[in-house]
């Protein structure tokens, strides 16, 4: 069952009241990043319709995976426990270039595993997420063109009706209408390489699988069939050559493609699912310009090598979301809006280079095989296996706040509290200051962050001042540095 196509929001808590037809925000897209923003902002009584070109949702079962840190951000909203009950956990390791490496020993994380998911299942629950906290999904709503202007923005439907907000966000796909509209450019490198990818079910003993597997991937590293259900496999193999990316590939391209590569096209048949991806890679040159800003695939694309481009868009979202309703609250700090592009846009720049040099990897060229053999050699040592899987599951990332402790910046981990984790809480997007000292207090912010004085918090600083991402925003015990900090995050303090 499907959520409805159109649920009534909750007035905000203040403001003035409005038309009917005025939103703070409309997101362009109801996949995960947009679903995922939708809920952020709800979180703070932000005003959200979100509109949705499909009239259903995808049918196609195309399994994804949860990595840390999105793990990590769903037990912060209090979804985690929802989102386990639909998916398979399997070790997180051997996602770079798919070199073979056991985990990397003691990772910084409670949730040190990938989370595999269908996608049409992860998307639904974000999106009955962000309905339950009062976000309004309309399908089968195209946005076909918007102005801005200096108090909003409105948008035009394919079917001519206009609806006004104070932002758009285009969180609409690689191919993304906002963007284009936006006149933001898109530079990288076009697709040169295509992969089919499917799930169907296949006519030969697992056995049979498993050693042509092992006999082709010596050198084909752009091909598997993987077990995702009983009897049922993900099947990935080299397209012939880059084709009519409109037309979905038919069952007929996979056993070819299986037959020249494999020698075999293993009696695949009843395909629950077919399509195509390319090797493009691509980053907007700006995630914002006025009242209209960009995330997910919109802003960048690239090979789903180490699964990481779902995950990337969800944490742009969380990123993002905060600071888009501090803005429209009235407490935003002048440049808190401009620290999206500031941060996430860096953090696309890597992925987009460690997408670039895994798909190198997967070259059968010589050249690139000897350098995947050097690699391999590598990851034999732990700090170089660690460090590639914290840079593939996003663990290892830190914002540049300034001079400080390592810890600065940097996410904190789902430590103990005296309340349980601490993840839980962070549910309702809030900033929070864990004060180990007991001194210290979040005065005339108390209505943006909360305060959780524990002298046994299992932390190794006196204190630490949390944005509602997360990430560590301060790390100490004076007060007066602390309040300057506050005022730098979460704006002036309430009378």
């Amino acid at each position: 069952m499907h959520p409805p196509q159109f649920t009534a929001a909750p007035s905000p808590t203040s403001g003035t009241e409005r038309r009917p037809s005025m939103f703070d925000v409309i997101i362009a897209g109801c996949g995960p990043t947009g679903a995922m923003l939708a809920a952020e902002l709800r979180l703070h009584d932000v005003r959200v319709l979100v509109l949705e070109k499909e009239t259903e949702p995808a049918s196609f079962v195309r399994i994804v995976g949860l990595h840390i840190r999105s793990l990590e951000l769903m037990a912060m909203r209090g979804l985690l426990e929802r989102i386990l009950e639909h998916g398979r956990q399997r070790p997180a390791g051997g996602f770079f270039a798919a070199i073979n490496k056991p985990v990397p020993k003691s990772l910084d994380s409670g949730h040190a595993y990938l989370l595999g998911i269908p996608q049409p299942v992860i998307v639904r629950l974000l999106e009955e997420h962000a309905i339950e906290l009062g976000a309004q999904v309309r399908r089968g709503r195209a946005v076909a063109g918007f102005e801005q202007d200096d108090d909003g923005v409105t948008v035009e439907l394919a079917d001519g009706e206009q609806v006004r907000s104070r932002y758009l966000v285009g969180c609409d796909g690689g191919r993304s209408t906002v963007r284009k509209l936006l006149g933001v450019g898109f530079p990288g490198e076009p697709t040169r390489a295509e992969t089919l990818m499917g799930e169907m079910e296949v006519g030969v003993p697992q056995e049979e699988i498993a050693a042509t597997m092992a006999r082709i991937r010596e050198t084909q590293h752009r091909f598997w069939l993987r077990p995702v259900g009983v009897g049922v496999y993900s099947v990935v193999v080299p397209a012939a050559g880059v084709s009519d990316r409109a037309q979905p590939p038919t069952l007929e391209d996979f056993k070819q493609q299986l037959r020249t590569i494999a020698g075999t096209d293993f009696g695949v048949h009843s395909p629950r699912g077919l399509s195509r991806f390319g090797d493009a890679t691509r980053l907007a040159e700006r995630y914002r310009v006025g009242r209209v800003l960009l995330a997910g695939d919109a802003a960048h694309i690239h090979p789903p090598i180490g699964g990481q481009g779902l995950n990337l868009g969800v944490q742009d979202a969380v990123n993002l979301g905060w600071k888009l309703a501090a803005q429209i609250r009235g407490w935003a700090p002048e440049t808190l809006l401009d620290t999206y592009q500031i941060e996430r846009r860096p953090v696309a720049e890597d992925v987009l280079d460690n997408t670039r040099a895994q798909t190198e990897l997967l070259s059968t060229e010589p050249g690139p095989q000897a350098v995947r053999r050097l690699l391999t050699e590598l990851m034999d040592f732990d700090e170089v296996n660690r460090y590639l899987i914290e840079k593939i599951t996003a663990i290892g990332i830190r914002y540049d706040f300034g001079a400080g402790p390592d810890l600065l910046g940097r996410r904190l981990r789902d430590i103990d509290v005296k309340q349980g984790r601490l993840y839980g809480l962070l549910h309702r997007g809030r900033g929070l200051l864990l004060d180990r000292t007991e001194r210290l207090t979040v005065g005339g912010w108390a209505d943006r962050v909360d305060h959780l004085a524990d002298p046994t918090a299992a932390l190794d600083v006196p204190g630490v001042l949390l944005r509602p991402d997360g990430h560590v925003a301060w790390i100490g015990d004076d007060q007066q540095d602390l309040d300057d900090h506050l005022s730098r995050w979460f704006g002036e303090p309430a009378n």
